[in-house]
């Protein structure tokens, strides 16, 4: 059996009959199902996004099957310096780099076959959403709810980049073996 044609034809399928996308005006029994959104700043999903999809996308599919209306959504948080700096690496605009990195993993997400409601996909870099997460901190600092102030970060010079503590083995960073300092910047 050729289990291209197979999945090919079945998520075909699924995209016709919109059985993906969550139904509004279905109010009972609602299920709102978020993963991580992907980040674009590399050419392509890694195992890692697999790891946190698969099991997440089966717990929606129960859902699914219980008979709840599930919004599973899919977006990609693209700001930051992660992206400045694949595109550094590659020499392509950012702007070009994310949108083309977007894409890419548009196309291997859908062929995962996940629950996704692309209907509501969100990119973070699109002005049509960081203009409302600028105006909500905007908002959030005029009222004294948002300030500014010094923490310690994991600071890789290699990278020229910031680190999670996940990110940092041994001291030393993940992607380029660099020794990790602990620095202090602007919050």
């Amino acid at each position: 059996m050729d289990m291209k044609y197979v999945e090919k034809k079945w998520q075909d399928k699924w995209e016709k009959s919109k059985i993906n996308y969550f139904n509004k005006k279905n109010t009972d029994n609602k299920y709102y199902c978020l993963e991580m959104f992907s980040y674009p700043s590399a050419a392509k999903l890694h195992v890692g996004h697999w790891y946190n999809y698969g099991p997440t996308d089966t717990f929606a599919r129960f859902k699914k099957m219980k008979g709840y209306e599930v919004f599973q959504p899919m977006g990609f948080d693209a700001f930051g310096l992660p992206a400045e700096n694949y595109a550094i690496k590659t020499g392509i605009h950012p702007k070009d780099s994310t949108e083309k990195n977007i894409a890419t993993m548009e196309k291997q997400l859908k062929a995962m076959g996940a629950m996704f409601d692309w209907s509501a996909e969100i990119m973070t870099c699109k002005e049509d959403y960081y203009k409302w997460t600028q105006w909500l901190f905007l908002k959030l600092y005029e009222n004294n709810l948002a300030y500014r102030k010094e923490a310690p970060v994991n600071w890789c010079s290699g990278c020229n980049t910031v680190l999670a503590n996940e990110q940092v083995i041994d001291g030393k960073c993940e992607r380029c073996g660099t020794d990790i300092v602990k620095k202090n910047l602007t919050q």
